[in-house]
């Protein structure tokens, strides 16, 4: 273990992994560990992306939840040199590095909450299928999962039918598709934002689009559409409006401008039997990045949901009501009022 580029309240641990065909792989555990909690949090980050917002983990510490975060193989600490930058052949790759991280928490801790953002979120819902009845984990909390291709349907179909071509192409096969700096431009501090962070693990303009990383995304998002059994409660955050532009204008500060939110509360029925869908009103993609009233709501959101979700005194924890809500498979709420999908 060592001190995080975070500063001294976090250690990593460094997990080794087998080798592929571009070399050694690693994957790098944040932790920040509460003594004598009995629950933590795992946070997957998302594509072109790494663990750096530590107002999440603080706001999980101060009521008694120890945090970690996993910089999954190929991004952030985690990248070696000589790698392709947030490259797989199947998100199913990414399975043994949460093993060990869950293996290292469950080790000191008796519940264990799953929060993925975006690509992590695809991730986590399909690792959770995977150990379902195993009791490894008792929550998952999806921040923008994504669940579909936020394109035109004719691409969309396309990238399908190509999807077996895709597969089989070098990793270092990019396709052309052109690149925008919108949601980098309106979440860095160098430009209409408000967060520092490394820009080399974290570019405005994101990650190339590897043709075979495509085509695993694909081959995540149909299994997932096709209905997963994930048999723990599942709490889906997303914004109430999407936003499509090339360009920066005063919108994006309170939109989704990289998945589409009406695919994400759509799809999001398919991950389990147990799933709560919230929009969050001007919430921009990672929902922990919105402005300041918007992330406050997003944060009670979450703290509410956990204390139905997962009963238990824990110390700091918001107050809950004594009912349960209603949590089927479509149930919504819309700034915190129930609203049913009808799907």
């Amino acid at each position: 273990m060592s001190e995080d580029i975070l500063g001294a309240d976090y250690d990593v641990v460094t997990i080794p992994l087998p080798p592929d065909d571009e070399g050694e792989v690693v994957a790098t555990l944040v932790r920040r560990v509460v003594p004598g909690a009995r629950r933590a949090v795992l946070y997957l980050h998302g594509f072109t992306d790494y663990f750096f917002q530590a107002h999440l983990a603080d706001h999980y510490v101060a009521q008694g939840v120890s945090f970690f975060a996993l910089d999954l193989r190929k991004y952030g600490r985690s990248l070696l040199p000589y790698q392709t930058r947030g490259f797989v052949r199947s998100v199913t790759e990414y399975f043994p590095e949460i093993d060990a991280a869950v293996r290292i928490i469950r080790a000191e801790h008796d519940e264990l909450v799953v929060n993925g953002h975006s690509t992590g979120g695809l991730v986590a819902a399909l690792w959770a299928d995977r150990v379902r009845g195993r009791g490894l984990v008792q929550a998952l909390l999806l921040n923008s999962p994504f669940l579909d291709l936020n394109v035109p349907v004719l691409v969309k179909g396309v990238a399908d039918a190509l999807k077996g071509v895709f597969a089989r192409l070098p990793a270092r096969a990019v396709l052309p598709v052109g690149v925008s700096t919108v949601y980098g431009d309106s979440i860095h501090l160098s430009r209409e934002g408000e967060w520092d962070y490394d820009l080399d693990w974290k570019p405005l303009g994101g990650f190339p689009v590897h043709a075979a990383w495509l085509a695993a995304i694909r081959r995540a998002h149909h299994r997932l559409q096709g209905g997963l059994r994930v048999d723990v409660p599942v709490l889906v955050l997303c914004s109430d409006q999407s936003l499509r532009v090339r360009d920066f204008v005063p919108e994006v500060r309170n939109s989704d401008t990289v998945l589409d939110v009406e695919q994400i509360a759509r799809h999001a029925t398919r991950i389990g039997p147990r799933v709560t869908v919230v929009r969050v009103a001007g919430g921009v993609h990672d929902l922990v990045l919105s402005a300041e009233p918007v992330r406050k709501q997003v944060f009670d959101e979450m703290d509410r949901w956990l204390a139905y979700a997962l009963p238990g005194a824990l110390p700091g924890a918001l107050p809950g009501k004594t009912e349960q809500p209603v949590v089927g498979g479509g149930d919504q709420h819309q700034g915190g009022a129930a609203q049913h999908a009808g799907q």
